[in-house]
C-alpha cells in the first residue's frame, strides 16, 4: 500500500508505540517512533513530520513543553495530544499551545484513523498555500514582472489573492504595460500551475477564423477543413486561456464565449455536440470596454462575466520609482544572453535620462532600449550615447516631429499639447505609411525607416498597429 504521510509517535509506554504504530502503518502511512519530548523535538529538527501523536505525560520535559518547541520549529505542525487524563484544562493548555487536537485513552482505531486523516489535509493545504506564495514569488522575479511602487506591490498582493481561484480576470491597461505576464503570474501562482497557459491575440487572427481557432471545427466544417482540428479552448483544458484584444472580438463571438463562461462548454464549428471543459480566462484589453459596451460593440453581459476581479496595470511614466528595478534587471538579461559584462550601476547622467523619459510604448520600449544599448556600447557600462535619440534629447524628436511634411501645421502648439501624445501619433503615422509603402513587409519597412526589424516588431505590437496586406 502506498504511504500516504509521515507520521511520528511520541510515548514513553512501548506497548502504546506498538499499538499506534501497527493501525497507521495498516492505514498506509509511514510511521516513525520517539520515546521522549526530547527525542520527538530532535527527530523533527531533523525533517517535518505531516501529523504528530505525542503523549501529554512522559519522562523528561513532557508533552506540553515538547508541543511548544515543535510549534516554535514549524508554526504550522500538525500535532495531536494523547491523554489518559483529558480534562478542560488539559485540552485548553494543549489548544492554546497550538495542538490541533487532543484524544483520550482508551480511543478507538477509527477516531485515531480520522482525526490523522484530516491532520494531513490540513498540512496539505497548508503546504499547497506556501507552494503558491513561493509560485509567485518565482514567476514575478523570473518573468520580469517587477515593480516597487506602491501601485505594483498593490497588483502582486491582488495577484497572489486572486490566483488560487477559477474567477475570470480583466486586466486592463495600455499597450506593453505587462498584461501577459500579469496573466501567467496568474496561471503559475494557481492550482492550474501544472496545466497549459495558452495565449490567443484575438486582434491577430482574422475574424473568420478566429471562432474556429478558439472552439476548432470539424472535418468539411467549411472550405479548407480538410481535418478535424481541436480550439485553443480544449487545448487549454485544466489550465489557463489568456485572451489579449479581447475587444477585438466580434458579435457572434462574444455571444459564444459568453456560453463558454456560463456552461464551461462549447460546439466545434460545423459540429452538434457540446465539448465540457476546466478552463480560466484571463481576458486583457488596452480599450475602454465600458465604452465599447456603451457604443454598442461589446456585449454588457459578457463585459461583466469576465470583469469578476478587474485589475489595470498603470502606465510606466505613473510609477517612475519603478524605472531602475527594470533597468537593471533588463541589463542582467541582455547581458546573459549577448556574452556581456554590463554593469548594472549607471551613471547619474544616464538614470536621469531615463527616469525622465514618458515611455509611450512602456514597459516594452523600455526593455527595448536597455537591449539597444546592451549590444551597442563599447565597453562596459551604458553610456547616455547608446540610449535612443528621444530618450536622449526629447527636443531632437520635437524637431523631427514638427519638421515633417504636412503634420506640423496641424499642430498649435500655443495652445498647449500633450508632447509624448503628439510623438505616439507621428510614430504611427510613419510605421503605417512604410507598412502600405512595403505592401505589409515588416523588413523592408524596418530598412525604409532606418530602424532594426525587431524594433519596428515591437513598436507595431505596442501601438496595436493592423498590418494590412
Amino acid at each position: 500500500m502506498a504511504k500516504k504521510g509521515n507520521i511520528l509517535v511520541v510515548d514513553d509506554e512501548e506497548i502504546m508505540r506498538d499499538v499506534l504504530e501497527a493501525i497507521l502503518s495498516g492505514a498506509g502511512y509511514k510511521v516513525e517512533l520517539a520515546r521522549t519530548g526530547e527525542d520527538a523535538v530532535a527527530a523533527y529538527s531533523e525533517r517535518p513530520f505531516d501529523v504528530v501523536l505525542m503523549d501529554v505525560s512522559m519522562p523528561g520535559i513532557g508533552g506540553l513543553t515538547a508541543l511548544e518547541e515543535l510549534i516554535k520549529q514549524d508554526p504550522e505542525a500538525v500535532i495531536l495530544m494523547v491523554t489518559a487524563y483529558a480534562t478542560f484544562d488539559t485540552a485548553i493548555s494543549a489548544w492554546e499551545k497550538g495542538a490541533a487536537g487532543v484524544i483520550r485513552k482508551p480511543f478507538q482505531n477509527e477516531q485515531i484513523l480520522a482525526l490523522v486523516a484530516k491532520g494531513i489535509k490540513s498540512r496539505r493545504k497548508e503546504e499547497e498555500r506556501q507552494n503558491l506564495r513561493q509560485a509567485m514569488s518565482r514567476s514575478v522575479k523570473r518573468e520580469g514582472f517587477i515593480g516597487r511602487s506602491e501601485v505594483m506591490e498593490e497588483i502582486f498582493r491582488l495577484v497572489d489573492r486572486v490566483a488560487p481561484a477559477r474567477s475570470t480576470v480583466l486586466i486592463t491597461g495600455e499597450s506593453g504595460t505587462g498584461k501577459e505576464l500579469v496573466a501567467k503570474a496568474i496561471h503559475e501562482a494557481s492550482p492550474r500551475a501544472n496545466g497549459p497557459f495558452v495565449v490567443v491575440n484575438c486582434s491577430n487572427i482574422p475574424s473568420e477564423l478566429l471562432e474556429s481557432e478558439l472552439f476548432g471545427h470539424t472535418k468539411g466544417a467549411f472550405t479548407g477543413a480538410i481535418a478535424a482540428k481541436k480550439g485553443l479552448f480544449e487545448v487549454a483544458d485544466n489550465g489557463t486561456i489568456f485572451l489579449d484584444e479581447i475587444g477585438d472580438l466580434r458579435p457572434e463571438t462574444q455571444v459564444r464565449l459568453l456560453r463558454v463562461i456560463q456552461e464551461r462548454e462549447f460546439i466545434p464549428v460545423g459540429d452538434t455536440t457540446a465539448v465540457k471543459v476546466d478552463v480560466r480566462i484571463v481576458a486583457a484589453t488596452n480599450v475602454d470596454l465600458k465604452e465599447a459596451v456603451r457604443n454598442g460593440q461589446f456585449r454588457e453581459d459578457l463585459y461583466f462575466r469576465l470583469s469578476v476581479v478587474p485589475l489595470e496595470l498603470p502606465p510606466l511614466r505613473n510609477r517612475r520609482e519603478d524605472i531602475l528595478p527594470l533597468v537593471q534587471f533588463f541589463i542582467r538579461k541582455y547581458s546573459q544572453e549577448n556574452g556581456r559584462e554590463i554593469s548594472e550601476n549607471l551613471a547619474p547622467e544616464v538614470l536621469s535620462l531615463l527616469e525622465s523619459y514618458n515611455y509611450p510604448g512602456n514597459v516594452r520600449e523600455l526593455e527595448n532600449i536597455i537591449e539597444r544599448a546592451i549590444v551597442i556600447t563599447p565597453g562596459n557600462e551604458i553610456t547616455a550615447d547608446c540610449l535612443t535619440p528621444e530618450v536622449r534629447d526629447p527636443e531632437l524628436a520635437l524637431k523631427l516631429f514638427t519638421s515633417s511634411a504636412g503634420i506640423s501645421d496641424e499642430i498649435d502648439i500655443a495652445k498647449g499639447i500633450n508632447f509624448y501624445d503628439e510623438i505616439r501619433k507621428y510614430e504611427i503615422d510613419l510605421i503605417r505609411r512604410a507598412l502600405k509603402q512595403t505592401g505589409g513587409h515588416q523588413s523592408r519597412a524596418a530598412r525604409l525607416l532606418g530602424l532594426n526589424a525587431t524594433t519596428l516588431n515591437s513598436k507595431i505590437k505596442s501601438y496595436n498597429i493592423q498590418i494590412e496586406n
